[in-house]
């Protein structure tokens, strides 16, 4: 395996080595560590900033993903395609392909492509472009998750004397954002909560006052396990959080911290939930499970999801049974290698179970629930997915209990470049590669016209949302119909090859060299 990930330098933390690329391959250390050097690399700057140094810069204006190169990726898995097939009629043309999917145990949650941004919570670059992914979500028929912590980030909002929200306008603005988009009840907007919001009554708030479709309850503190998330850059709003309960390091209440914060040494503060774990002890976790889950149903949830992260096979097995018994909507596993770039750096590249390897676990223990006649619900599949050939492979690694997909970081990618030249265009000031397209809005954006058609004036950042919403889309059609598969169900995990044996030996998916020797044989033997 060669990493692109060298420890000890990187772009995501703004650090380098004086010797360039002559390092010690393990450590990241210049071959020469010079005394004089005003020290560029990751230790260097960790001896003047300390834990700053642990996440990517620039915090909050930024996503970011791990850089290492896995043993085993999508990349080493090929789809295949066919000439053979019972859709003999000369009129399937790939445009024909349906790409509609729904979720949840009554199939009531319809979308009109198999995409959801999944948990965008109170980070900076979340609540920025917060309006622009609801709208875009709405406009797509995709579903969008809200994630964690956003109303204790909200100073405004009110709470009741048992310490429940009342009002959150964060929050009433981006169900807004969604609610007043939506078309012909395609898509959903949910809602994530942690230990923190768990404890604020968001669930129950969004659910009966701003109509939330889906409630999402989550397993671990950030996709990476224990996400920063948010720094914060205001003294009072730090003291304001750990009153809230939160915790924020360092302490803002210390006058030492303070006078060091006045004085620059300190430049903000990191905002982080506590760190929930479930029992060990199987009975109490299944009873501790079912009543979170009793209380959310008995107080208005329509559809139930649990969201779980990278860890350990066992816990992906408590997250799939446990939904099993309590018969959950839907199940969102999100992969190593992903992330919307507030987890730390190290954490990002160096913990966790890379995408393909949860893909094939998940496939092994619901197969192992299925056949036992067992419910298994609706997975959705997450962890640095970014391209149609994703999403097909995503689906066929791990048939048939993939529904869905979840892409956060290349669709605010989306919509930070949309919303980017869109301002460019305003102020006449537009850069390549826009500027090759043209100098207005409808040129240089593929679908405006036909977006402004169907659903009015969008922003940028929406319109940029659909446009790469919409590539994903054909591009997936294309793909299905090579494989003569017209419908998503259609997609069995015969529809992909390993092109390496250890990527066979992970998934399960046959070697391309072994794979229909036995029918090949009879088709040349006939």
């Amino acid at each position: 395996m060669g990493s692109l990930q060298i420890p000890n330098k990187s772009a995501a933390t703004g650090t380098r080595t004086r010797t360039g690329s002559d390092v010690l391959p393990q450590s990241g250390m210049c071959v020469v560590c010079l005394d004089g050097c005003p020290g560029y690399c990751e230790i260097g700057l960790s001896s003047m900033r300390g834990p700053e140094t642990i996440y990517p810069i620039p915090f909050g204006k930024s996503t970011s993903s791990g850089t290492k190169d896995y043993p085993v990726d999508y990349s080493h898995f090929n789809i295949t395609g066919t000439v053979a097939s019972h859709h003999e009629k000369e009129y399937e043309q790939f445009t024909n392909v349906n790409v509609e999917t729904r979720l949840g145990r009554d199939k009531g949650l319809k979308l009109k492509f198999p995409l959801i941004c999944t948990g965008l919570g109170s980070t900076q670059i979340a609540k920025n472009h917060f309006a622009d992914l609801g709208a875009g979500s709405a406009i797509c028929g995709t579903g969008i998750v809200i994630g964690e912590n956003v109303v204790g980030m909200d100073e405004t909002s009110t709470f009741n004397s048992d310490k429940k929200v009342t009002e959150c306008k964060e929050l009433e603005r981006r169900f807004k954002s969604f609610k007043d988009n939506q078309k012909d009840g395609y898509g959903f907007i949910a809602i994530q909560a942690n230990p923190e919001d768990w404890r604020l009554g968001v669930l129950e708030y969004s659910m009966n006052t701003l109509g939330s479709d889906a409630v999402e309850l989550k397993w671990g503190q950030g996709a990476k396990n224990i996400g920063g998330e948010v720094k914060i850059f205001n003294l009072e709003k730090a003291i304001l959080l750990k009153k809230r309960g939160y915790i924020v390091i360092p302490d803002p209440e210390d006058p030492t911290i303070q006078e060091a914060f006045k004085s620059g040494a300190v430049e903000g503060f990191e905002r982080h939930t506590r760190v929930k774990a479930i029992s060990e002890y199987l009975p109490k976790a299944i009873d501790d499970f079912g009543k979170q889950v009793e209380h959310l149903r008995n107080a208005g949830a329509k559809y139930v999801f649990l969201k779980t992260g990278a860890y350990r096979p066992s816990d992906l097995a408590r997250a799939i049974k446990f939904c099993s018994i309590f018969k959950l909507d839907v199940l969102t596993i999100d992969g190593a290698g992903g992330g919307t770039g507030m987890s730390p750096w190290r954490m990002m590249n160096e913990w966790g179970v890379p995408t393909v390897y949860i893909a094939a676990m998940t496939y092994n223990y619901c197969k192992r629930l299925a056949d036992r006649g067992e419910y298994v619900p609706d997975i959705i599949l997450a962890g640095g997915l970014t391209a149609e050939d994703h999403i097909y492979k995503s689906f066929a690694l791990a048939a048939p209990f993939v529904k869905a997909v979840g892409m956060s970081r290349s669709t605010i990618c989306a919509t930070m470049v949309g919303n980017t030249n869109g301002i460019a265009i305003k102020e006449g000031k537009i850069p390549k590669p826009a500027s090759e397209h043209g100098d207005t809005l409808d040129k240089i954006f593929y679908y405006s016209s036909k977006v402004k058609e169907e659903f009015g004036e969008v922003t940028p950042g929406a319109l940029g949302m659909y446009s790469y919403y919409e590539k994903m889309k054909m591009g997936l059609k294309q793909l299905m119909a090579g494989s003569r598969r017209f419908n998503l169900n259609e997609i069995t995990r015969d529809d992909i090859f390993s092109l390496t044996r250890e990527a066979a030996d992970v998934s399960g998916i046959n070697y391309i060299m072994d794979w229909e020797n036995e029918t090949s044989e009879r088709i040349l033997d006939a």
